[in-house]
């Protein structure tokens, strides 16, 4: 029974897609949505990419639509495991675990943990 695994160059590429969601979450928390100044600026009117990301991502995140995004996912990808499941499932939890999301993102993460136990499609 062969596990699913991924090769050397698929973990690579995980770990690219982990390490830059988990990178662009802590910029947009702690770069927009933790400093009062960009808060105010945004409350006064101002337009930019910046003041778009922090409307949408507050939106987001306020009805846990990274965390239940990430368990979906990671519910799919236990079912019929795949890289590109996983690895938007890996990314959408990423960003969970740091916008607050953190019960339904650390099952997500639970979940993909397991998805490894799996057996590989198309091994029968």
């Amino acid at each position: 029974m062969k596990l699913f695994l991924p090769s050397a160059r698929a973990t690579n590429w995980l770990l690219i897609v982990g390490f830059c969601s988990l990178g662009y979450a802590l910029y947009i928390r702690y770069l927009a949505l933790e400093q009062s100044s960009v808060g105010l600026a945004c409350a006064a009117g101002l337009n930019t990419w910046l003041c778009f990301s922090r409307g949408i991502i507050t939106a987001l995140f306020q009805h846990n639509a990274f965390g239940l995004t990430a368990l979906v996912v990671a519910a799919l990808n236990l079912l019929r495991p795949s890289l590109v499941l996983f690895g938007v499932a890996l990314a959408v939890a990423c960003m969970g675990l740091v916008f607050y999301n953190l019960g339904l993102a650390s099952l997500a993460v639970g979940l993909l943990l397991l998805s490894l136990a799996r057996r590989a499609p198309g091994s029968e």
